[in-house]
């Protein structure tokens, strides 16, 4: 009800303005003691973690961790934060996010702006947060491709300690170059080293942490052949699908259709969903999956859910709907 009343005036601010200021007003009313939304436990077991329900935020809300406590008072059964690189940066110049109100959609090219992995490592400290928290990592931007696992080793190395699941984000279409990792050797290299590295610092810290792996929906069905080829052989723990995508089907004649990003909400949910079913088919319950892409309503977190997802992720749905699709979506799903 109260998202209701201050969606118009958010409505009329930039959109990253918008999101900034929501951000900061949850935090707020969170420290007063007047933000919670209790939603009853649908715990689910799944990459050796017990979730309190399979609804989680996607990344890229919070993407130096400064709002954990207050996102996960809104009931999410698991946070993911980031996507995090080792150095911070600024991201793509402004404007760099747009609403699509009619499509119930966001463009966004954001570039993996943040603080850098060591700020976002001091949030998490200083967090109370006891819940499931995912820490999704990437690459600079002034990073050469060829060198990209350099930089989601560095990464990985420094979170593996204050994260419950790691994922490795090489779907953003808002780095240059960064989807060529989905695929060939280079998709190879990558799971190997951090497949590897993983192994190295689960004995270290005498504790294993997950690894999840993050894809576009726009993939042909070769592609997805051999990503899950690939997450078969180097044991990957998880993969969530998808990331935004390219695609301006269903927008290409509306204000800000043609604005170059990442197109997220209600337009990708088809072909998201499907990008899923294709890897549920493949992956044949082997290695969990995390559905997220387009979810506004309960009834589409269970279209996710029967594609084959283990859990789900929200982000876009909460700009149009409010936090009550945390409690809707937990609800439908069984």
């Amino acid at each position: 009800m109260l998202y209701s009343l201050a969606r118009p005036f958010l409505f009329s601010l930039a959109p990253e303005r918008a999101h900034d200021l929501t951000l900061s007003l949850l935090k707020s009313t969170y420290k007063m003691g007047v933000m919670r939304q209790v939603i009853q436990p649908k715990p689910v077991q799944c990459m050796g973690i017990e979730f309190p329900n399979p609804v989680g935020l996607a990344a890229g809300l919070d993407k130096n961790g400064a709002y954990i406590d207050a996102l996960a008072s809104l009931g999410f059964g698991f946070i993911e934060i980031g996507t995090i690189t080792p150095r911070p940066q600024s991201g793509n110049p402004q404007p760099r996010l747009f609403r699509l109100p009619k499509a119930k959609a966001i463009i966004n090219r954001m570039g993996f702006n943040n603080d850098g992995v060591d700020k976002l490592i001091e949030n998490v400290k200083v967090s109370n947060f006891k819940g499931v928290l995912g820490i999704n990592i990437g690459k600079n931007a002034d990073t050469p491709v060829e060198n990209a696992v350099d930089d989601y080793l560095i990464c990985l190395e420094k979170v593996y300690n204050y994260a419950s699941y790691i994922t490795v984000n090489i779907s953003s279409p808002n780095t240059k170059n960064l989807r060529s990792l989905q695929s060939g050797h280079a998709l190879t290299e990558l799971l190997e080293t951090l497949k590897k590295r993983q192994m190295e610092l689960a004995d270290e810290f005498q504790h294993y942490v997950p690894l999840v792996l993050k894809v576009a929906p726009d993939l042909t069905e070769t592609d997805v052949e051999f990503i899950a080829s690939q997450l078969l052989q180097f044991k990957i723990d998880g993969l969530i699908v998808t990331n935004t995508t390219l695609s301006r089907e269903g927008v290409e004649h509306l204000p800000f259709g043609d604005e170059a990003g990442g197109l997220s909400g209600a337009p990708v949910f088809e072909k998201s969903t499907q990008c899923l079913a294709a890897f549920a088919t493949l992956l044949k319950g082997q290695i969990p999956l995390i559905g997220v892409g387009g979810i506004l309503s309960g009834e589409q977190a269970t279209a996710k859910q029967q594609a084959g997802a283990n859990l789900v992720q929200i982000y876009s749905g909460l700009i149009y709907t409010g936090p009550t699709l945390i409690k809707d979506c937990v609800h439908a799903m069984t």
